[in-house]
């Protein structure tokens, strides 16, 4: 019987789904807002961790074969010591947390330290591992019946708890986890049993994500073809004629974009919409943040402009990041957002621009098709008459002056307020480095001349025949500037834009 509970902490123990972020629950994504502390394993995404709070503790207990961050009793006086101090933590494990994860054992320990906790279901990979691979688990003209094994066992254990002789005659699917580096003994001992070696087979490594490969043989040559391939884990294993549905319904390795490794370079909080773009297409995108996104050095003098807000007869973003700082200061000093007041607004692009429709406001004027700054003078001369008119530009602590000197030139009285600073980024990209050192990329992206810069500043060569992308020709003058050669050039300067220009490019 669980002792009764006396901590105010609780820890919740979290099926983090088996790769794509999108197969996360809406409870698991509530378990990872609300905690104190986040405890995540190897196979759970770190994109999932942007959910967390930003003074949220983040601790990593990953465990891969023969390679332990910390033993499963470390982990488990991990969280009862963590939930015992009153915090609300968040044990995140991939796939399913009790689904050959070891969570019941963290459930038992917690029920024993007399702490509050919660078991939360997320979806195992034994099943959306064979669905991303086009294999339904299940088939009416193929299997009624499913069973689940794992091929790692307890290795203290003196001899195997699998029944391998029912395992074989079982009927319908065969699905297993975790047995990629005991394939051959799994697999003969099945064909030793009674299971027919030309069964069809599959395996999915890296399930649900960019990464994802699917090996087809069967159950008599799949071994071999581990070996010849080096295919290796995490991977999940299929077995049986739901595997023959894959050359039909295989929809997740069809899309465009699918074998291609590319790499974003915007800041953490910007690069998830390009990735999600790029993800939907199936590539596999490391975030590599060469910048980050700070305050101001003069906070107290933005903050005075923004104050004099009404004062202006046009305000003028050049960035989504202007939009975000100008109204967290406005928020702060106004709760009304007519104290705006009769200020007419100019954004650079849709980007800025849906960043301003966000706030319910309208745009006044935008760039038809040229979404850089020499773009917004052109509209400004073509449409509207500034002599003597104030405008507040919003814009970032490093910015080519184009539009004061061209606002100013024709009559305007330019005001420069300067939202935030953009900075090199040295902590938040040490994974994703080690990932594009490892395993290369065929394409890195560039969204802005300071992410060029930065990127350069890493210190870090390309990786063999990894091509170059750009957003524009702002950002393509600071790449030919430092000799790098550049394969895409966005036609519309806005993320879709690049999206587009990509997807293009690979279609060739």
């Amino acid at each position: 019987m669980a002792k009764k509970t006396s901590s105010s902490g609780i820890c919740y123990l979290v099926g983090a789904g088996p790769g794509d972020p999108g197969l996360l629950t809406i409870k698991g994504k509530e378990c990872i807002a609300a905690a104190d502390v986040l405890v995540y394993d190897y196979l759970v995404n770190a994109d999932l961790l942007r959910h967390g709070k930003p003074n949220a503790e983040r601790i990593y207990v990953g465990k891969k074969a023969g390679d332990h961050t910390l033993s499963q009793e470390e982990i488990n006086k991990l969280i009862v010591k963590l939930t015992k101090e009153g915090k609300v933590v968040t044990r995140l494990k991939g796939g399913d947390p009790v689904l050959f994860g070891r969570g019941a054992e963290e459930a038992a320990e917690l029920a024993e330290a007399g702490v509050r906790f919660e078991l939360v279901p997320g979806i195992t990979s034994a099943i959306a591992g064979p669905a991303y691979a086009g294999i339904p688990v299940t088939h009416r003209s193929h299997a009624s019946q499913l069973t689940i094994f794992t091929g790692h066992e307890d290795p203290t254990k003196s001899e195997t708890s699998l029944n391998y002789a029912k395992l074989a005659q079982a009927e319908g699917t065969k699905v297993f986890l975790m047995g990629v580096e005991r394939i051959g003994e799994i697999t003969g001992e099945l064909m030793k049993h009674g299971a027919k070696p030309e069964t069809p087979m599959a395996l999915v490594r890296w399930a649900t994500t960019g990464r994802q490969q699917t090996l087809v043989a069967t159950l008599g040559t799949i071994a071999q073809r581990v070996k010849e391939t080096g295919f290796k884990a995490p991977a999940v294993a299929v077995v049986g004629d739901v595997v023959t549905e894959r050359d039909a319904i295989n929809w997740f390795e069809n899309r465009p974009l699918y074998g291609k490794r590319i790499v974003v370079t915007r800041t953490r909080q910007q690069a998830g919409v390009l990735s999600r773009q790029l993800i939907e297409l199936g590539a596999d995108v490391i975030e590599l943040p060469t910048i980050r996104i700070e305050e101001p050095q003069d906070l107290l003098g933005f903050g005075e402009l923004v104050q004099d807000c009404h004062k202006y007869d046009w305000i003028v973003f050049t960035s989504p990041n202007g939009v975000d700082a100008f109204f967290k200061m406005f928020d702060k000093l106004y709760n009304d957002s007519r104290c705006l007041g009769a200020a007419r607004i100019a954004c650079i692009g849709p980007g800025t621009a849906e960043k301003v429709k966000a706030r319910h406001l309208a745009v006044d004027l935008m760039p038809e098709k040229d979404f850089v700054a020499e773009g917004l003078v052109k509209a400004f001369k073509a449409n509207q008459n500034i002599e003597n008119q104030m405008i507040l530009w919003v814009k970032a602590a490093e910015t080519r002056e184009v539009i004061s000197n061209e606002l100013t030139s024709m009559g305007a009285i330019v005001d420069e307020a300067i939202a935030y600073q953009t900075v090199a980024e040295k902590e938040d990209n040490l994974e994703a480095l080690a990932r594009l050192k490892n395993e290369g990329a065929d394409m890195i992206t560039f969204t802005s001349s300071s992410t060029v810069e930065h990127f350069l500043d890493l210190g870090v060569a390309l990786p063999e025949g990894c091509e170059i992308a750009s957003i524009g020709p702002v950002t393509s003058q600071a790449l030919t500037r430092h000799q790098m050669p550049i394969a895409v050039e966005a036609k519309s300067f806005t993320i879709p834009g690049l999206v587009e220009a990509i997807r293009k490019h690979f279609a060739k």
